[in-house]
Order: structure tokens, then sequence, then C-alpha cells
């Protein structure tokens, strides 16, 4: 079996103007040397736009979504996601798989850029600039994918010594084997890319007419990235620096929830939820369409004929009658099913069959009668058909940097600072008007309720499976969380933080073509 950064490495570089595909073969039809390929610095940028197209964390959200507590199974659930779903995480798994063969992919794109990027001489000042500021993106990415990579794989990313993965920071030769460098390794090489890229990024040359500068690298980005590899590497003053910086000078705000209109039943009016064509009159729910930014600090844009991330819960498209096989979980729900939050509407397609009674019956008619169709990834805004199951993939948005600051200010002992910034959140997230500010006994409520906020607020953007090893100890949680009536019918009902499938394992496909260390348990 080829290992899967064979598969990498020998990706052809092909005339950009048809773009740039993966390829098992070295020689293809049609194939561009990297001389040929390189020649101007408006070859660059649709070199460049082509990498961002290989940026994916959508194996991220299956995952997380899954193997965690945010997903139960679905009334038309035919066996989608059942093993991973009973914890049966091996080194087969396809999101796991799939997860490092996407950012490496992305690695290896931005690196041949970084290479080819020697071959062209820029003919003017503006020319310089815009160079600098392509490499710069490039940087980023590779910063960005080796940080996605050392996140689920290493066992711990707080310490420097503990394996990390394969440092892919140049165009490998055909036959180079690949080690796993340590963590501190590959931090150093993600600190180096992101001190280059925040030196030399300019407000990005837009691809097409309908891109929007939010779904490109910018410094904000950089920013927003720095504080939560800081966070997750326990250096509460970096990520609080930058955190800050983020909120006090993106200009962006927590989108608020607008006004919703509630019929005798509870349920928002079509005017919340909009459609294809028509925003949500909801700030909120009109950021989750992809109508507006809101506080998105980046996003990676997903147009019609790209990856659907909405089919990892359905087969046709987002309501009840598009065959829903994974809900959103009945804990999640519970957590947002209180007067004025907003996510209670916004994350529920209005479709969905909501029974107050759904504990009292056995599973089958459980799933059968409680049908909560998730609607976080609506369908693609702006297209009539054929885009149901299409949403772009938030990467960062400022409500993640008000976690950020808050789990840092219980590391300071500041307690009310944290209630503070979670009461921004919440109040932001509630039509009815201001929620009462927390009052944390000590530091564990503090970190359970922040790891709370995250869990509803982040729900199915791919954190909480990284949120509840790194913090779930410190807040008092040891295991999953799930409803008992979503795992009613398993034998595994929930996970402890501290089992060793909370790292992902190293693909058997990499293994068994560039021997390397699988990690503990696999």
């Amino acid at each position: 079996m080829k290992k899967i950064i064979s598969i990498i490495i020998l990706f052809a570089t092909i005339s950009v103007a048809n773009s740039c595909k993966d390829a098992y073969e070295i020689i293809q039809d049609g194939e561009f040397s990297e001389s040929a390929t390189f020649q101007t610095v408006n070859d660059m940028q649709k070199f460049l736009n082509n990498t961002y197209d290989r940026v994916d964390v959508s194996n991220e959200i299956g995952i997380s979504s899954v193997f965690t507590d945010e997903l139960g199974i679905g009334s038309q659930n035919g066996g989608q996601n059942v093993s991973l779903y009973n914890f049966a995480l091996t080194s087969g798994n396809g999101f796991a798989s799939g997860m490092w063969l996407a950012h490496y992919s992305a690695i290896n794109s931005a690196n041949r850029l970084i290479e080819g990027a020697k071959l062209v001489t820029p003919t003017s000042a503006a020319d310089k600039q815009a160079y600098n500021s392509i490499l710069a993106q490039a940087y980023a990415i590779r910063a960005f994918c080796h940080f996605q990579l050392l996140c689920y794989f290493s066992p711990n990313i707080k310490d420097n010594s503990s394996l990390g993965v394969i440092l892919l920071n140049k165009v490998p030769s055909v036959s180079e084997k690949l080690p796993r460098s340590t963590v501190g390794e590959v931090f150093a090489s993600i600190e180096s890319d992101l001190n280059f890229a925040y030196t030399n990024i300019e407000p990005v040359k837009l691809p097409s007419t309908s891109s929007a500068a939010y779904k490109f690298v910018s410094k904000t980005f950089i920013d927003a990235l720095r504080a939560r590899m800081y966070l997750y590497r326990g250096n509460y003053t970096l990520a609080e620096q930058y955190a800050d910086t983020v909120i006090n000078t993106s200009g962006l705000v927590l989108t608020p929830a607008g006004t919703v209109v509630t019929n005798a039943n509870g349920v928002a009016n079509s005017a919340f939820y909009g459609s294809y064509t028509v925003a949500s009159t909801s700030p909120y729910k009109s950021m989750l369409q992809d109508f507006t930014r809101g506080e998105i600090i980046m996003a990676l844009d997903r147009p019609v004929g790209k990856a659907a991330i909405a089919a990892q819960f359905y087969f046709n498209r987002t309501n009840i009658t598009g065959g829903p096989y994974m809900d959103l979980s009945r804990a999640v729900y519970n957590i947002i099913n209180v007067p004025g939050d907003v996510r209670k509407h916004a994350f529920i397609d209005a479709t969905a069959k909501i029974d107050p009674n759904y504990e009292s019956y056995p599973w089958a008619q459980y799933l059968a009668n409680d049908v909560l169709c998730i609607d976080k990834y609506s369908g693609k805004a702006g297209t009539a058909n054929g885009a149901e199951l299409m949403s772009d993939l938030k990467l960062f948005r400022l409500s993640e940097m008000y976690f950020i600051k808050a789990e840092c200010r219980v590391a300071a002992n500041d307690l009310t600072g944290a209630a503070l910034r979670i009461k921004a959140v919440r109040d932001a997230r509630n039509y009815l008007g201001p929620v009462a500010l927390p009052v944390y006994a000590n530091a564990t409520a503090a970190l359970k309720d922040i790891l709370t906020e995250r869990r509803v607020e982040l729900a199915l953007e791919g954190h909480r499976y990284l949120d509840l090893k790194r913090m779930g100890a410190s807040a008092g949680v040891t295991t999953t969380e799930r409803h008992p009536k979503d795992v009613e019918g398993y034998a595994n009902k929930n996970l402890s933080i501290t089992d060793y499938r909370f790292t992902l394992p190293i693909p058997s496909d990499e293994i068994n073509g560039n021997p390397i260390q699988q990690n503990p348990g696999y």
C-alpha cells in the first residue's frame, strides 16, 4: 500500500490555468515544470488560490462531532458513523486519514509555491509587495495545517519533547523517508512561519468578485491562530495578548441575535430561517447562512462543487425530508433550550420534531419521535438549488477569542473577569435581553462553565474533541457527556477523557509505507 506522504510528494505541478490535482504518477499529460508554472507574480497568485482550495477542516468537524457528544443517531441512520459513535477508533479511520492527507496536501502545495517563488522576479514595487504577501499567505497556511495536525495527532502538545507529526517545510524527494518530529521542533517551525507571514502580509488580491476578504489570511487571522495556539500550549500570557489584539483591533463585534418571532409552539417564523436566496432577519442566523460576515475572523469558502459539510449529517438536504442520519444531540439541545437563546432556533431546522416527552419512549420510538434536524450548515447562500448541503467552514470567530480571554482570566485568578467574557457572548446570543452575570465559586466551576459555553457556541465546528482532552480535567469533566437517550441502544455510553483515543492514530497507510512510531494504544 502506498504511504500517504508518497501520494503527496508525487503530486505533479499541473498548469494552473487548469488548476492542480493530486496525482499518483510522476509524469502526467499536460504536466508543467516549475519553471513553466512560476513565471510571474500572477502565476503565484493562481497557485495560491489553489492552495487555499486544499485547506479543509471537515474531517475535524466529523470526528469531533461523532466521537464526542455533539450528535445523536438520526432517524434515517442506516449504519453511518455507528462504529465511531460506539468509540471504535482505529488507524484505518476515514476521518483521521482524511485529516492527515488533507493537511499534508495543503502543506505540500504551500511548499511548492514557496519553492517556485524563487524563480519569479518582481518587476515593480507593487509587484514586490504582492510577491511578499502571496508568500506570507503560503507560510501562514503551512503553519495552520501543521498546527491542526499537532493538535489531533500529538499525545501532548504542551510537552516539547513529546511525539509530534512529520515536519514538512520543504518539497521532499520521492525516496525520502520522513520521521515524526518532536512537538518543540514543529512549533518552532510554526512560529517562524507566522512571524514571516505577519511581517509580510498585505490585504489580499481577491480572485473573483464573489470572494470576501475574510476568506483569506490576514493579520487578524494570524493573531487569532496565535491566541488559540498559545492557549492550547498553556501559555496564558501570550494567548491573552493575542486574543485581546483580535478583540480590540479587528473591528469585529459579537454578532447579535436580533429579534426572533416565535409561534405558540415556540418555533421561529419563516423570516428567521430565511432561505437559500433570502437572508434571515437574525444577524446571527444570517452569519451561519453565509449571507453576512458577522463576527467571522476567517472562513473557508465552499462554493458549489466542493465537498458538502452537511453531508456528514444528511443524505439529501438539511431538513426532515432530506434523510437526517445524524441529529444534534439531546444534551446540546437541552443546554440551549432556554428562554431567548437564539441558538435553539439557529442550530435546529424548522421541520425538526421536538417531543417534550422524549425521555418516556423506548429507544427506537425516541429516534422516530425526537428528530433534532441540524441547521447550523443550512445550505449555500445565493443558490436556488443544488447546494442544499454546502456551507462555508468557519475557522475562527470572535466568540472563541472571548472564550480564550475567559480561560486566561481564570488562570490569572480573575473569576469575575472570566464571567464578564462569558456573559458578553451569552448577551449577544439572547434575543430577550442581557442575562445574569455568572458567579463562580472557584476555578473549576469557572472552567466548567467556559467548557459548556464552548460546547454549544462552537458546536459542530471541530472544537469539542480537543476541548475535552485539554481542559476537561481542570473543569471537573472526566468523560464525554452524552444524554442517556442518545446512547440507550449502545454498549459504550461515554468515554474517559484520559483514554488513548483522545489522540488520533497515525493512519495505517502512513505506517505501512513510511515506518514511523504509532501513537500509544493503537
